[in-house]
């Protein structure tokens, strides 16, 4: 027990050290989050914007800078934290495939993963919602909170799911902006109210669903909750497949050849001596 224990443990450290040796994702969650939770608040008009939720069917008229907040939250939370799985899954690739190689259990490198992407996602949350708390009073911050943190660990896991199936960092970044850009868009409220029923299959339904009730009613909504917890277990199966095919071909694939090092000095090649011919 203690074996597994250690095993865990050392594999979330190394996670975590992973996480915070990535400075513009720490930079990112400092600033980029107040800073464009502030400025929606600030910029956009408070006029009121009419729109039916249809998770309970009421017609709500908030602030439109107050939903604004909601909406960017989730935008930024979101990208910053598929950004940090997939920037710690992308570059800790041929680490993990070591480890695997050196015998170490897959079990402890996945739970680990879950462990740290767990603390990022709420620590992001929770500070998301303290700044939106920092202009206006959400009726539910903590299912305003809850939801952020939902919406997190499915994009978390859709970071890994990208890092594990593209091949260069760039195809990544982009397929996580784009992917964060048109579910959110086509959600906001400011935008087409949410009234399509295409909106009910994009990644973050549950969250801005439940983020909208929580802002702007007593209603709570655990339904949405789960659904967006349907879609963390659905993009974590397809991680954890991702991971397994990974470590299973370093696992059976065979060392590539490699010069020795340092290099070995050749003799010079000795002339062949002549040999005598008798007649």
């Amino acid at each position: 027990m203690r074996r597994h224990l250690h095993l865990f443990v050392t594999a979330c450290r190394f996670d975590l050290i992973e996480h915070a040796r990535n400075r513009l994702a720490m930079v990112l969650v400092a600033l980029f989050i107040p800073s464009w939770v502030s400025l929606a608040y600030a910029v956009i008009p408070s006029r009121t914007v009419t729109f039916r939720l249809r998770a309970t069917g009421r017609l709500l008229a908030p602030a439109g800078n107050q939903i604004t907040q909601i909406t960017g939250a989730i935008n930024a939370v979101t990208l910053i934290t598929g950004f940090m799985m997939f920037a710690a899954t992308f570059n800790g690739g041929r680490f993990d495939r070591r480890l695997a190689m050196a015998g170490y259990p897959r079990i402890h490198l996945v739970l680990a993963k879950t462990t740290s992407l767990t603390l990022t996602s709420g620590t992001i949350a929770a500070y998301a919602t303290a700044v939106i708390c920092t202009a206006w009073s959400p009726r539910q911050p903590v299912q305003l909170a809850a939801a952020l943190f939902c919406g997190a660990m499915t994009y978390g896991v859709l970071g890994v799911v990208f890092a594990s199936l593209l091949h260069r960092e760039v195809e990544g970044m982009f397929a996580l902006v784009m992917t964060s850009v048109v579910d959110v868009g086509l959600q906001s409220p400011l935008a087409s109210g949410g009234n399509s029923t295409a909106v009910d299959f994009l990644p973050t339904y549950g969250t801005m669903q439940a983020a909208t009730a929580a802002g702007f009613t007593h209603t709570p909504l655990p339904g949405n909750l789960a659904v967006q917890i349907l879609w963390f277990a659905g993009a974590a199966l397809l991680g954890l497949l991702a991971f397994h095919r990974r470590t299973k071909n370093a696992l059976t694939a065979r060392p590539p050849f490699r010069l020795p090092w340092p290099p070995r000095h050749r003799q010079p090649a000795r002339p062949a001596r002549a040999t005598s011919t008798t007649r």
